[in-house]
């Protein structure tokens, strides 16, 4: 009897400290969610105050977010102090909000989601155009996917692969990497940093009208690139008769490749930028 007592209890321990882990364990939300219209392009919305945003185009018809928590977060919460005799029990929701109106998604991870770093993962349509933004504790990645990007990332890198279409990108103290399948040319774009590099790959035969400018890095390209003056700003004005003349030569560069088409302005103050000719 005794022996059965003692291998009763030690099951009981095995599960109560099973259980314990399970508790403490960071949830993962995953959301499937319907289209209004699957056979229409989607728009995707996402902002995040702390965490990743990982976005792939398939050939999914409706989108599908999946959020963690990450567990590193609450074992160091875990260790803050506690009343005496208590334990803190670590709340490890992600707070997933997901809406969709007429294929537009928004997502967001609630009113905590400044307190607690989340990641996203976000499977979409290839025919998807979105706007992401995070600020801390994490980059941003989208793949495979073709329309109109807005991307905005303050503390991280940005990576975006397999793109057609336009990006407006800005990875403040990040890298900034785009590979372009293909440019609209009507759509004028813009990629900007502060302390990362630049290196944004385009189509062999992209027509574009470059704006560079780049304060303490070089600038590097393989693309046969006809490059123009800086531009001469002239200002007037002031009180009295005589005015005020200013004159400003712009630490900028203007290039052509092929002759000239959309518009894309490259500017970076601590990092390099590159313009790859795509094979």
């Amino acid at each position: 009897m005794t022996t059965i007592r003692k291998q009763l209890a030690g099951i009981l321990f095995i599960l109560s400290s099973s259980s314990l882990v399970l508790a403490q364990t960071p949830s993962v939300d995953r959301i499937n969610v319907p289209l209004s219209d699957p056979g229409r392009p989607v728009t995707l919305r996402v902002g995040l105050i702390s965490g990743s945003i990982t976005v792939k185009g398939s050939s999914t018809k409706e989108v599908v977010v999946e959020a963690r928590t990450r567990f590193e977060e609450y074992e160091r919460e875990e260790r803050s102090e506690a009343p005496p005799g208590l334990k803190r029990i670590p709340n490890t929701s992600t707070g997933l909000s997901v809406e969709e109106d007429d294929n537009v998604v928004r997502v967001s991870t609630g009113s905590r989601g400044g307190s607690r770093t989340t990641d996203l993962t976000i499977e979409v349509p290839t025919a998807c155009s979105m706007k992401l933004s995070t600020v801390n504790d994490g980059d941003i990645k989208v793949q495979n996917v073709t329309g109109d990007l807005e991307i905005n990332n303050t503390n991280g890198h940005v990576t975006l692969t397999g793109i057609s279409g336009s990006a407006v990108a800005h990875a403040l103290n990040g890298d900034l990497v785009v590979t372009f399948v293909k440019v609209n040319p009507q759509r004028a774009m813009s990629f900007s940093s502060l302390n990362g590099k630049i290196d944004v790959t385009l189509p062999a035969d992209t027509k574009a009208s470059l704006y560079l400018k780049d304060e303490m890095g070089e600038i590097y390209s393989d693309f046969d690139m006809k490059v123009e003056p800086a531009t001469t700003k002239v200002e007037e004005g002031g009180k009295g008769k005589v005015g005020r003349y200013h004159v400003k030569v712009e630490k900028a560069m203007r290039g052509v490749i092929n002759g000239g088409g959309v518009e894309m302005q490259f500017s970076n103050f601590n990092g390099d930028i590159y313009i790859r000719k795509g094979k």
